[in-house]
């Protein structure tokens, strides 16, 4: 389909409808937000002599939303600059101006009247061609155009986004009677490729997919917790991490998202079935019924299952006894299922452990899960005909690490079923079919291939991806692993490029990755075009491996710390000038030694969720790896022509890495210095390999030419002093500790080139010498040590 989508419009400035509108700003599509026209002036709007017929005041509702943007956390724009692209307007004076965008997204009450009566009027104005959907959590697409023409439905669909839309991978499409297929697909990899979103087509059912199922699953949960006298912190030490779910696990959920709000997404279920007992499983709780009536909406409201007790010596979080709706004191739950859930490895494990321990605990998951799994078969072919739709709909909508059929196929699909109708459950035709027919599992992989089961047949099908999605455990169950060890691997991507992928635990550099890394290079050197530098762990890489560190710090073992940080800057060295393209592509957590894995790359691919920065000073540190180096030569290379100043440049850095500021996105870093402006940000990081190859390739099919070696310009001596005194105030104002200032003062020695005269032209060599010089004898500082020792024990810096 020849279709592009330059310009939109959301009409509805709330929470979602200025969340969506933040979003299409983030990739670059300018944005109309209309809401409606105020019925009286504010306080503010009086003393200022406007009325009712001012632009500012009709405009104010979506004029006010745009500005709670920069403020709102977490933020959702990734920078807050991009809200320029928002223009605000309303629904009497500019709805004609919806003829000039290319797609409308209507984000009112959710109320079937309301947006019918708002979709008529747009189908007033509208001009042929032009997308319409609409973002409901659950009323019927159907319905809301019944009365519309036919050339509108062919344009119309559901567009569910999940809160909040920046962050929330899940978009459910949901296609009515009349929309146009091919609009459909066009859609579908529109959102997924440029909002970077992970889309499933859903069926114009009540709540679609995820709400169905999600709200199903909260809803058992309830009625085996109060029908077995489990307590509100029992269940969520369940129904957290232990079952491969969020640490938010179902009651610190539902207070977020808000018991108001849960409440109506049930209810919508509850009007519109017609079976009995699925009626019965959604017809909410009286004790929930009660808390929405008291306020008690969770997080918004102030209090929920949980609420925050202040005191004089700090905070306590309390929780609900729904026995007696009073707040008590948490007792943590302690089980040999629980242990065994803590201490095995993975979702799958997890699961595996917290069922096969019985008691009390290992009963309630066992309980809770069969119902899911079977609810979730019952509805294969009515909410979705894919249980790949439904598995990804909960793992991108809920964070659940495996959906119910990956359940289903981790604690063993034949061996489950028997329990089940041992149990009296009926399990679904489909299911006892597939499994009569000699299958075990609902997924098979095959040389690397994903297929899954055809519902309606008793064969699998392959699962397609979308081209631009490379899957590395897939390449790697293909046996295009070229060389490896306990820290990286080296895997062809095919056409003549190599992907170096990190997997040491939390990605975190130590020898290991520093020595496949050379390896790779020679092997790229004879074999291939060109190199990736990427992983898809959780995080691209949490810096250096500071438990080493510590450790040859605290035996005083300054030639082995001397050696590593030689070994990891020689390294880099040969990253930067190696006579092929090296292209870097970071996602999530990119700090310390992450970062100076990615700047000496030619060019860096982004994810747009990447938080990127030089965090070492959080542990008592300073960049060691090229970091500074890096940093230093980009600002000379800024400052090139004669009788720019560069202590403006220095000034920039020494701030952002003495206060270990990391980038809140890929835009963000560009904007630290981190990326060059060269570098690229691409929404969807499962997109993010694939657009790093073609990267390579593009340079490889070039004259290309290694970066050559330059002089760095420096501030020297008197920049330094600069840089120091700002730091001396600092601590002066009581914002850093004397450790804080020792750390400070060292880094603006390196940054600033050291003791030599401003302006001097010094070589790389020299400034990662300065790098380590500071490195090795911060390293021995007892206070340093400390801060490692409480980061690796704490999971945060301490301020000492």
């Amino acid at each position: 389909m020849n279709k592009s989508i330059r310009k939109a419009a959301v009409i509805g400035s709330g929470i979602m409808g200025s969340g969506i509108a933040a979003h299409l700003a983030n990739v670059g599509i300018p944005c109309l937000l209309l809401d409606m026209v105020p019925k009286q002036l504010t306080d503010e709007e009086t003393a200022k002599g406007l009325t009712l017929e001012n632009p500012a005041v009709r405009n104010r509702l979506a004029a006010n939303a745009i500005a709670k943007l920069a403020k709102t956390k977490p933020a959702p724009l990734f920078d807050n600059s991009f809200a320029d692209r928002i223009t605000p307007g309303n629904l009497e004076d500019h709805l004609s101006q919806l003829a000039q965008v290319d797609w409308i997204i209507e984000v009112v009450v959710e109320n079937l009247d309301v947006k019918k009566g708002l979709l008529q009027q747009i189908e007033g104005v509208w001009k042929p061609g032009t997308i319409v959907s609409s973002n409901t959590s659950g009323i019927s697409i159907n319905a809301m155009v019944a009365t519309c023409g036919d050339e509108f439905k062919k344009h119309f669909m559901g567009t569910h986004f999940f809160n909040p839309p920046r962050y929330m991978k899940l978009l459910e499409i949901i296609p009515g009677q009349q929309t146009d297929p091919e609009l459909v697909t066009f859609m579908k990899g529109f959102c997924e490729k440029l909002l970077g979103k992970g889309v499933v087509l859903a069926k114009d059912t009540p709540n679609f997919i995820g709400n169905r199922i999600g709200t199903y699953g909260l809803l058992v949960t309830l009625k085996e917790m109060t029908e077995n006298g489990y307590t509100v912190e029992e269940v969520d030490a369940v129904t957290g991490p232990a079952m491969g779910r969020p640490k938010s696990a179902t009651f610190r959920t539902l207070d977020l998202v808000g018991l108001d709000t849960f409440v109506h997404v049930a209810d919508n279920v509850y009007h519109n079935v017609t079976d009995e007992h699925e009626q019965r499983i959604f017809t909410v709780p009286l004790a929930m019924k009660s808390m929405v009536e008291k306020g008690w909406l969770g997080e918004k409201s102030g209090q929920g299952f949980y609420l925050k007790k202040k005191s004089a010596g700090g905070s306590e979080i309390l929780a609900l006894d729904l026995t007696t709706m009073e707040y008590v004191t948490q007792k943590k739950p302690k089980s040999a299922s629980l242990e065994a859930a803590k201490l095995a490895k993975g979702a799958k494990e997890k699961t595996k452990a917290l069922l096969g321990a019985k008691d009390r605990y290992s009963d309630l998951a066992w309980n809770i899960l069969k119902q899911v799994l079977i609810y979730s078969a019952e509805k294969v072919g009515e909410i979705s005909d894919s249980i790949q739709e439904i598995d990804e709909a909960m793992k991108w909508g809920f964070s659940w690490e495996l959906g119910p059929f990956e359940t289903w196929d981790a604690i063993g699909l034949k061996r489950s079923v028997e329990r089940m109708e041992a149990e009296g459950l009926t399990v679904p035709a489909w299911v006892k079919d597939w499994i009569a027919a000699g299958n075990t599992s609902f997924y098979n992989n095959e040389e690397g291939k994903l297929y899954s089961i055809h519902v309606g047949s008793s064969k699998y099908k392959e699962v397609e991806f979308a081209p631009e999605i490379i899957n590395l455990r897939s390449l790697k169950e293909q046996n295009k692993i070229i060389k490896g060890n306990s820290g990286a691997s080296l895997i062809d991507l095919g056409d003549g490029v190599t992907c170096l992928e990190f997997h040491s635990p939390n990605n975190a550099i130590g020898e290991d990755i520093l020595s496949m890394i050379t390896q790779s290079l020679d092997e790229v050197r004879r074999n291939y075009k060109g190199m990736v530098i990427a992983n898809q762990g959780r995080n691209f890489c949490v810096g250096a491996n500071i438990m080493l560190l510590l450790m040859e710090a605290q035996d005083e073992e300054w030639d082995e710390i001397n050696d590593i940080i030689h070994l990891f800057q020689n390294t880099m060295y040969k990253v930067k000038r190696f006579e092929k393209p090296v292209v870097a592509a970071p996602h999530r957590m990119c700090l310390g030694g992450g970062v100076e894995a990615c700047m000496p790359a030619d060019h860096v691919v982004a994810s747009a969720e990447t938080y990127y920065g030089l965090v070492e000073v959080g542990v008592g540190l300073i960049p060691a790896g090229g970091g500074c180096k890096e940093f230093a030569l980009r600002s000379s290379q800024q400052v090139s022509l004669d009788g720019v100043d560069l202590q403006p440049f220095i000034n920039h850095v020494f701030q952002t890495v003495g206060t270990a500021t990391v980038s809140s996105s890929g835009y963000d870093a560009k904007k630290l210095g981190y990326l060059r402006p060269s570098d690229r940000v691409v929404s969807n990081q499962d997109f993010a390999i694939y657009e790093a190859k073609q990267s390579v390739l593009g340079l490889a099919n070039t004259d290309y030419k290694p970066i050559p070696e330059e002089k760095i310009r420096v501030v020297g001596s008197e920049g330094k002093a600069v840089l120091q005194l700002g730091a001396i105030d600092m601590k002066r104002g009581g914002y850093i500790s004397d450790h804080d200032l020792l750390i400070a003062k060292k880094l603006a020695h390196v940054l600033a080139g050291g003791d030599v005269p401003a302006g001097s032209l010094v070589t790389e060599q020299y400034m990662l010498d300065l790098e380590r010089e500071a490195f090795l004898s911060l390293c021995g500082e007892p206070k340093t040590q400390q801060r490692m020792h409480h980061m690796l024990t704490k999971g945060k810096a301490l301020r000492n």
